[in-house]
Formats: C-alpha cells, sequence, structure tokens
C-alpha cells in the first residue's frame, strides 16, 4: 500500500509543480465558479460575486443567480434562472434563444454606429443558444451568450477592448461555460 502511495505521489508531482507554476505565471487569478446544484461551471476573474435577485420574475420557480467580476474595465457577467415546467422545452428554443439572445441589442446597439461580428444561432453540448458579439469603430465589443437547456435560461455577457489580452480574456470566458447534462 505504501509503495502504492509513493508511486502516485512521484506520478502526480510533476504534474503539481507543472500546475504550479502556470498559476504564479498567471498576473490576474482566475476561479471557477460553480452551480449549488452542479449543473454548470465556468472561469472569471475572481473576485467573482455572487448575486440572488430579490424577487422572482414572470414564469421563474426560483430566484435568478448570477456572478459579476471586474478585470481592469473589463466586465464579466453570468446568470441563470430557471423557469416552470414547459416555459422553454414546450416551444421552438432556437427561435426563443435568438429573441432572448438579441433582445433590445439594436435599440442599444444601432447598425449604423456598431458592427455585428457575430449574429447566430449556436450550440453548447446539443442545447440551443444564441451568440451576438458588437465591436463599436474602435474594436472595443460587447460579447453575449444566451442557452436554453430544459427550462433553464443562461445568459453570458462581457466587454472587451480592442486589444488581444482583453479579447483573450472575453474567449477564456465565454468558452469555459459547461453543462452537467448534454442534450439527447
Amino acid at each position: 500500500m505504501r509503495r502504492r502511495f509513493l508511486l502516485l505521489t512521484s506520478l502526480f508531482a510533476p504534474v503539481a509543480a507543472r500546475a504550479q507554476s502556470v498559476a504564479q505565471a498567471e498576473p490576474d487569478e482566475w476561479q471557477t465558479v460553480i452551480a449549488s446544484d452542479l449543473r454548470c461551471r465556468l472561469e472569471m476573474p475572481q473576485p467573482a460575486e455572487k448575486s440572488v435577485a430579490g424577487d422572482k420574475e414572470k414564469g421563474h420557480v426560483a430566484p435568478r443567480q448570477s456572478w459579476e467580476s471586474k478585470r481592469g474595465t473589463q466586465i464579466f457577467d453570468f446568470d441563470y434562472a430557471d423557469y416552470e415546467t414547459g416555459w422553454f422545452s414546450s416551444h421552438d428554443t432556437k427561435q426563443m434563444a435568438r429573441d432572448l439572445g438579441r433582445g433590445e441589442a439594436e435599440k442599444a446597439f444601432p447598425r449604423d454606429k456598431y458592427t455585428y461580428a457575430r449574429d447566430e444561432a449556436v450550440t453548447l453540448q446539443g442545447w440551443d443558444g444564441y451568440a451576438l458579439d458588437i465591436q463599436d469603430a474602435t474594436g472595443a465589443s460587447v460579447i453575449m451568450r444566451t442557452y436554453i437547456v430544459r427550462d433553464r435560461l443562461y445568459r453570458m455577457l462581457v466587454t472587451a477592448g480592442a486589444d488581444m489580452k482583453s479579447k483573450s480574456a472575453a474567449a477564456r470566458f465565454v468558452d469555459s461555460l459547461k453543462l452537467a447534462e448534454t442534450r439527447p
């Protein structure tokens, strides 16, 4: 038994040392956010502050859970809300994801002033979603993702400057969302 423990320790020591050196090399720390029901996880710059909506919106069966963090001038937002059974799942979730993903975007970001770099339906692990990336003339952007998983709505929003560092951080955040369930 002791020999197996020593063998395992020697196998994992280089991995742990490499992970520690990578963590020390990262100038700003990221943290993993995991939903209390374990149905999703993602990475955000720390500290990510969690909040729970005081009241439920129409159709909600539980208050909206949200996290926000900042990295310089960048804003990282993630939230989800559970809705009544059938709220989304009994409808066309592709269309609902589009409607929710677009929201009021055309009013807030008129096409004559902003470029819609990405404006399309997407999927995450088989679930319907919508991607909306909007840029201004300087290259700064707002990146939004909306996903519908059964009767839960997930939303992500991140801002990014024109520089590669903030665009990389935005991509890391958006690409980090993992769901516990894959659509059958």
